[in-house]
């Protein structure tokens, strides 16, 4: 959908013009698949709650409309991601992990392992006592030390 119009209002809200003329003001972008295909598939809800567009592939929209979107999806998206597990407390669970994460290091409280669900073939998301997500992306890019750690619990 090339031909939509995207801004911000004097008040934040990002305003949507369709090609037809209809504009709808405070809407926000939401991904179909935000962690396995977060680079194709995406909607533009109205402040209600409606669909009013689809974006099949975002890079093919104009560089300010894509910067627009992209800068409301991280404002809203906070799910770090654990670039390398540095400590658990014990093998068994509850267990105390400290990891470092993409948002810098944090410590988190690992309630059982079936907190720890697979998303694909190497992607796992992790779910702390608080019901904070944490992403690993890629099982494969953790260093040695790391998926040794990971790997008494799966």
């Amino acid at each position: 959908m090339p031909d939509l119009q995207l801004y911000r209002n004097p008040a934040g809200k990002l305003v949507l013009t369709l090609p037809d003329g209809q504009v709808h003001e405070g809407v926000v972008p939401v991904r179909a698949f935000p962690i396995t295909h977060a680079e194709f598939g995406m909607a533009i809800m109205s402040n209600d709650g409606k669909e009013v567009a689809w974006i099949d592939h975002p890079a093919q929209l104009p560089q300010d409309v894509r910067g627009l979107i992209f800068e409301e999806l991280a404002s809203r998206e906070l799910v770090p991601e654990i670039q390398r597990i540095v400590s658990v407390s014990t093998f068994s669970t509850p267990s105390v992990w400290d990891v470092m994460t993409d948002r810098g290091t944090t410590s988190f409280t690992l309630k059982g392992e079936e907190d720890i669900r697979r998303l694909g073939p190497n992607t796992m998301m992790i779910t702390d006592s608080h019901g904070l997500h944490f992403l690993l992306r890629d099982i494969l890019t953790l260093d040695k030390h790391s998926r040794r750690l990971l790997d008494r619990f799966l």
